[in-house]
């Protein structure tokens, strides 16, 4: 498999030159890395430059999570493209072989892998890591929905690998959204009767805590991209996944002894259904 590795890019220079290191080292190469840069105000190009990165720089204003990385797709050689982000940092030098090594079954059109907190992350944030990635992998077709809900369509491009043939035929990641990019185009593809991977032996450390403006933004562009894709609510309705997210919270904090997380964690809720409502509805 000749494998393209693509990294969007903004003001990354405290970070970009340690996770393209690793990527070189990596016990499978990739064929090529491609930055897809915002035109960031530091080296971030430069040190790509100084890893024979191929560098692609577009006006900041003109990021989009979809837009940009469908560019950087269609400038890729490989017959598999791997996305990443900036800041998550493989955690050895396997990521590439077992992120997708699944790949190689004709039926498997995309794989994601497991993202390990920071040291120091808060509770929340460690909680939130357990919670959606797990230490059990999972295949996942159309025909989970029963089991899975919504999160049968969850995958993350912090970490993910596609097929380019079948990442093409599904339209590439949607352009007129702010979020959820990777959860409808993973919809797509197990609408074609594809199944996708989620491979924890491929992990990366990745976290980061949001603010609660930060968080009523976020979950206004999920309510947003879901009102703007009503058919994906056709098959699973995200609400009880929510639900079932606050109740473990608790009980994660409780079980720590961590009781002053209690209240921060309904006051958060309630800012994300908030945000959430208001895209579904207005957005």
């Amino acid at each position: 498999m000749c494998i393209s590795v693509i990294i969007p890019t903004l003001n990354a220079c405290d970070c970009i030159g340690q996770l393209l290191s690793m990527i070189q080292k990596q016990d499978v190469r990739a064929s090529e890395v491609i930055i897809i840069d915002s035109s960031s105000e530091d080296k971030t190009v430069d040190i790509a430059k100084e890893f024979d990165a191929r560098t692609i720089v577009i006006p900041r204003h003109a990021f989009n999570h979809g837009r940009t990385r469908n560019l950087a797709a269609k400038e890729a050689r490989g017959d598999i493209l791997v996305f990443m982000t900036q800041d998550a940092l493989p955690v050895d030098d396997t990521l590439l072989r077992t992120l997708t090594a699944p790949l190689q079954k004709p039926d498997i059109a995309a794989t994601f892998g497991r993202q390990i907190p920071r040291a120091g992350a808060s509770p929340l944030e460690i909680f939130a890591r357990r919670f959606n990635y797990p230490d059990k992998g999972a295949v996942k077709g159309l025909d989970d929905v029963r089991k899975y809900g919504i999160k049968t369509f969850f995958l993350s491009n912090v970490c993910s690998a596609f097929k380019r043939e079948a990442f093409l035929k599904a339209g590439m990641f949607p352009e007129d959204v702010n979020a959820n990019e990777d959860m409808l185009i993973t919809a797509r593809l197990l609408m074609s009767g594809y199944r996708v991977v989620y491979v924890p032996e491929a992990k990366v450390i990745h976290s980061h805590s949001l603010s609660l403006p930060g968080q009523f933004r976020r979950y206004f562009y999920i309510g947003s991209s879901l009102k703007k894709n009503r058919w994906i609510r056709e098959y699973a309705q995200p609400e009880s996944e929510g639900l079932k997210l606050v109740l473990q919270q608790v009980k994660f904090v409780v079980n720590r002894h961590e009781y002053r997380w209690i209240p921060y964690i309904f006051i958060e809720s309630v800012t994300k259904y908030l945000g959430y409502r208001i895209g579904l509805f207005a957005g």
